[in-house]
C-alpha cells in the first residue's frame, strides 16, 4: 500500500474556512465524494454538531482510505492510499470542485479558489511514515502561542506549554486526531486500522512525542 502525503491552500494564502459551516461541508465532502458514483444529497443529512453517520448505500465503492485529516483556516492536509487506479486524482478533483464551487456560490465570488495543483507527496521511508502522522494532527498548534513553535524539536526551541498544546488539540474537531484519541467525531470518513496497529495508544504517543527532544536533527521530509 502506497500512502501519500495530499495537501492544498488557498490562492494566495487566502483563507478557505471561514466559520463553523464552510469546516463542516469539507468534512462532509471528504465523505460523500469518496465514491466512484456520482455525490448524491446526503448533505441534507449531516450535522456538524454530532458524529457523521455512515448513510451510503451498500453498494458504493471508495477510491480511496482516508487515514489522517486537518483542515486549517487556509489549507487542508490528508493522509491517503488509494482502493482503485486513479483514486486519489479523482477524488480530489471532486473534493476541490465541489467545495470551490460551495464556497463561491456562498460567498458570491468567482475565479480560483485553491492554489495550483494539489500536492501528492508519497511517504517513501519509515521516518517519514512516523512522522507525518504526527505532523498532519499537529497543525492546529500553530494557532496555540505557547505551542506555534512545535515543528522545532530541541530543548532550547520548540512548545513551552505540552500541557496547554494537548488541551487545544482535545477541544479542535476539524482533524482526526480525536477519532484516534478515542472519542468519536467524523469515524465515517476514516479508515484507523493501520494507525491503530501502530500507534493502539495515540494520546499517550503524541503526548511522548511533545515532550520529547530530539538530540540529532529532525529528517527533513517534502511536507508543504
Amino acid at each position: 500500500m502506497d500512502l501519500y502525503h495530499v495537501l492544498n491552500r488557498g490562492v494566495d494564502g487566502r483563507d478557505i474556512f471561514l466559520n463553523t459551516s464552510d469546516y463542516a461541508r469539507f468534512i462532509h465532502n471528504l465523505y460523500e465524494f469518496n465514491d466512484e458514483k456520482p455525490a448524491g444529497n446526503a448533505y441534507r443529512r449531516f450535522s456538524p454538531s454530532k458524529p457523521m453517520m455512515d448513510l451510503r448505500s451498500p453498494s458504493f465503492r471508495k477510491l480511496v482510505d482516508i487515514h489522517a485529516w486537518c483542515l486549517m483556516k487556509n489549507h487542508y492536509h490528508l493522509l491517503l492510499s488509494e482502493r482503485v487506479d486513479g483514486g486519489i486524482t479523482a477524488f480530489i478533483r471532486k473534493l476541490n470542485i465541489g467545495y470551490a464551487k460551495y464556497f463561491n456560490e456562498k460567498n458570491a465570488r468567482k475565479g480560483t479558489l485553491f492554489q495550483g495543483r494539489t500536492k501528492k507527496i508519497l511517504v517513501e521511508s519509515e521516518p517519514h511514515f512516523l512522522y507525518i502522522f504526527h505532523y498532519i494532527h499537529l497543525n492546529p498548534l500553530d494557532y496555540v502561542p505557547k505551542a506555534k513553535d512545535w515543528r522545532i524539536r530541541s530543548k532550547e526551541h520548540g512548545i513551552t506549554d505540552v500541557k496547554a498544546a494537548i488541551e487545544y488539540l482535545e477541544k479542535y474537531r476539524w482533524s482526526s486526531y480525536l477519532d484516534y484519541c478515542g472519542t468519536k467525531n467524523f469515524p465515517s470518513i476514516l479508515t484507523t486500522d493501520f494507525f491503530r496497529e501502530t500507534f493502539p495508544d495515540y494520546k499517550k504517543e503524541i503526548m511522548a512525542y511533545l515532550r520529547s527532544a530530539e538530540e540529532k536533527e529532525t529528517p527533513v521530509f517534502q511536507l508543504e
